[in-house]
């Protein structure tokens, strides 16, 4: 591991108390690697995830670790970009899923009508 990676990790480590490790395919992530970063952008902003090396077995690019500030946005990356069936390996690795997540859709948002807003506080009233 170069010291830079060390560096990197022990940042991360300090500012995020969320880790969620990735094993990355032998064929690597391509462009997929750039989609995960705009998602978790968009997600957890630009300065709430951190991403680093996280070799196993001896390996340095044969996973990566994703830190997050809570466990909300991690499990919301686990449910979206890692395989369903394999929640985690016996080395504790999630596996990237093969397709691509859903995006999703935010609901509108609505209010209540006034004249039903004014009939329900009337009800509370009385």
């Amino acid at each position: 591991m170069a010291a830079s990676s060390g560096f990197m990790i022990a940042e991360a480590e300090r500012r995020f108390p969320v880790r969620v490790r990735m094993g990355v395919p032998p064929d690597g992530l391509g462009s997929r690697l750039d989609r995960i970063k705009v998602w978790l952008d968009e997600s957890c902003g630009a300065d709430g995830w951190a991403m680093t090396p996280s070799g196993t077995r001896g390996v340095l690019n044969d996973a990566l670790s994703i830190y997050f500030a809570d466990a909300t946005p991690a499990s919301a990356f686990v449910a979206s970009w890692c395989a369903s069936y394999q929640v985690e390996t016996s080395g504790g690795v999630f596996q990237v899923r093969e397709d691509e997540p859903v995006r999703q859709v935010r609901a509108s948002l609505h209010g209540t009508p006034l004249g039903v807003r004014c009939l329900a506080y009337l009800l509370e009233c009385r």
